[in-house]
């Protein structure tokens, strides 16, 4: 069954929205930047045909390392990082399930991905 989901960053000035999966689990990954985030992302990897992304101008920043081959994004005003695409599946993404309106990561159960060791 999907569902519509919808979330923004801090400020509001990075909002998404897309089709999925109902939430009950998140994904956690152990590599140099998502260990230090510290976010739980969504465990669903999502199609770029069914994420909206609504960004203030000049709001949006993108962070890369190593190989470069996932993307993550963040809000230039508040810091926050809303969703990246993944390394696993390029031009696919992943949401930070704290932007997520309602829902609650401190009651998920979560996987624990090993980008640690990915290359």
């Amino acid at each position: 069954m999907s569902e519509t989901h919808q979330g923004s960053c801090h400020c509001g000035a990075i909002k998404f929205s897309y089709q999925g999966e109902p939430i009950t689990r998140g994904l956690r990954c152990n590599c140099s930047v998502c260990s230090r985030k510290g976010a739980m992302m969504s465990s669903e990897i999502i199609n770029p045909d069914r994420l909206k992304i609504d960004a203030k101008e000049g709001a949006l920043g993108l962070y890369q390392f190593g190989i470069k081959t996932a993307k993550h994004y963040f809000c230039k005003e508040c810091g926050i990082y809303p969703f990246h695409e993944t390394a696993r599946k390029p031009g696919h993404y992943r949401v930070n399930l704290g932007c997520v309106d309602g829902v609650d990561t401190f009651a998920l159960e979560f996987d624990v991905f090993d980008g640690k060791h990915l290359l």
